[in-house]
């Protein structure tokens, strides 16, 4: 589905991904581990075109995406969730997922936009309670539904989420993670860049470790979570 091929990029000089070979089959949850200034903010950037490569290229269902712009992205069926969820705070629940569908409404008109806006609502009741409330008052767990509602709202292929377990209590992580997986079930492709390893690679079928802009380790995550480094690195795990 998505193939990152030998992608290097670069912040002026300073080298933030070094050749980064990354596949992605249909209806897969990958998850990429790392900690803070891995690269993996950047490699997502890097997907979604807001940064471009220095090298390489990124393919996405047989067509070349490389540094394509992000409406022309979100066209292909891509979508992200940044970190930190960038919800539009004095805008509504209801608002901001309308323009979440902002592509759609003249392709499909508002009645199909409505059908979707009800599909978000029966995957998170909250935000139906909440649609007039303005988006800044809402918890940091309804923020984050809210984003992943919003980026439901296009009809992704791919959503890709950048660390969407952030600054949230672990029952709403939890709360979270198997909203994605019952997406993922439906049919849904997920990228997950997540500096809490042990539930992206609970989560995840396979993954990828980063460090500083190089990809260390990658394999089956059950694996991923019994291998040593990724213990003492990721897991607590101290050597002896």
């Amino acid at each position: 589905m998505l193939s990152i091929e030998n992608i290097s990029t670069y912040y002026n000089k300073i080298c933030a991904l070094n050749n980064i070979n990354i596949n992605i089959r249909e209806k897969e949850i990958i998850a990429i581990i790392g900690n803070n200034g891995a690269g993996k903010t950047t490699l997502i950037n890097t997907i979604t075109g807001i940064v471009n490569p220095t090298k390489g290229q990124i393919i996405f269902k047989n067509k070349n995406i490389t540094a394509n712009n992000t409406e022309k992205l979100v066209a292909e069926g891509i979508v992200q969730v940044p970190e930190g969820r960038e919800i539009f705070s004095d805008l509504t629940v209801m608002e901001n997922l309308e323009l979440g569908a902002y592509l759609r409404f003249k392709r499909e008109g508002k009645e199909k936009v409505r059908e979707t806006i009800e599909n978000v609502f029966m995957l998170f009741p909250l935000l139906k309670i909440r649609q007039k409330q303005l988006a800044g008052t809402l918890s940091g767990g309804e923020q984050q539904m809210l984003a992943i509602g919003r980026g439901l709202m296009s009809k992704p292929k791919l959503m890709l989420l950048d660390e969407p377990s952030l600054g949230l209590a672990p029952l709403v992580v939890e709360e979270v993670f198997n909203t994605i997986l019952k997406l993922n079930k439906e049919g849904t492709t997920f990228l997950i860049v997540e500096q809490n390893a042990y539930t992206a690679l609970s989560y995840s079928h396979r993954a990828y470790v980063l460090e500083l802009g190089k990809i260390v380790l990658q394999g089956k995550s059950k694996d991923l979570l019994n291998n040593e480094k990724v213990k003492e690195s990721f897991l607590g795990k101290r050597k002896k």
